[in-house]
């Protein structure tokens, strides 16, 4: 089993910086990729960022150049700096991964959520 658990949610003013972790564990073997993804309220989820093991990062339109993903492979850890925070940016947000483990090829893993809030 693989469990993802962010943290770094909260409250924060517009125009505001804000980092979320994510620390994979359990069997892993390895990941492949790692990203975000958030949802409004109302809203589907969707992509905000995702980043491969080598470290290539593709990010959703609406964050770019606002957000950097990172990942520290040695920790199984994912990173979101979170920089000029709008209201519309305010959802739950999901860390996501591929990871294959030691009993399996390779399956996509979903944490809790944590919360983002962006008040003007």
């Amino acid at each position: 089993q693989v469990q993802l658990v962010e943290s770094g949610g909260g409250l924060v003013q517009t125009g505001g910086s804000l980092t979320l972790s994510c620390a994979a564990s359990g069997s892993i073997f390895s990941i492949n990729v790692m990203g975000w993804y958030r949802q409004a309220p109302g809203k589907q989820r969707e992509l905000v960022a995702k980043i491969k093991d080598d470290g290539r990062a593709n990010y959703a339109g609406p964050v770019k150049g606002r957000f950097i993903i990172s990942r520290d492979n040695a920790k199984n850890a994912v990173y979101l700096q979170m920089k000029s925070l709008e209201s519309e940016d305010t959802a739950v947000y999901y860390c996501n991964a591929y990871v294959r483990t030691t009993e399996s090829f390779g399956s996509i893993y979903w944490g809790n959520g944590t919360l983002v809030t962006v008040s003007s």
